[in-house]
């Protein structure tokens, strides 16, 4: 697995208070729960508020974060952002494309036109072993990941005045 060449972002500023929500595909629920583990590490480092919901696939994710936005900003207590997590590994069928790319697109449509602080935490990888590595806190922390940009573009959007 590449690893990255990037500055870390500044994770100083606390964001006691936020409120983000976590929408996981649990269709492999052993990496479900490593990606989850690792996101709630980093929300709870934070200071972060997180509510866990759980949907079948990956192609479910768009349509809740949808619904539970639009339900969260009818009430007192809207959220600030948001992750998704999943996992999507390759078979012998097309499938895989469809719901690797259709998921993404919806995810980063759904983020754009909402604006929203997001991060995106599904996997699409050619086997278990690799999805292990990445969901593993331990080893690839992409749920952690997610959080952490989510968490950069909620404090990016406060800085801007967008919140």
């Amino acid at each position: 697995m590449a690893e990255p060449n990037r500055s870390p972002a500044s994770e100083d500023e606390g964001v006691e208070g936020a409120r983000f929500l976590i929408v996981e595909a649990r269709f492999y629920d052993h990496i479900g729960a490593m990606l989850l583990e690792g996101a709630k590490r980093a929300f709870a480092k934070a200071g972060a508020h997180v509510h866990v919901v759980s949907v079948p696939g990956a192609l479910e994710i768009p349509i809740a974060l949808a619904a539970l936005f639009d339900g969260a900003s009818a009430t007192s207590e809207p959220y600030h952002g948001a992750i998704a997590l999943g996992c999507v590994i390759r078979g012998e069928t097309y499938h895989f494309e469809i719901v690797s790319n259709e998921s993404a697109r919806a995810l980063t449509d759904l983020a754009v036109a909402r604006k929203l602080a997001f991060g995106n935490g599904v996997l699409t990888v050619e086997n278990e072993t690799q999805a292990i590595v990445r969901a593993d806190p331990e080893q690839g922390d992409k749920g952690g990941d997610a959080a952490r940009a989510a968490l950069a573009l909620y404090r990016l959007k406060r800085k801007a005045g967008a919140l």
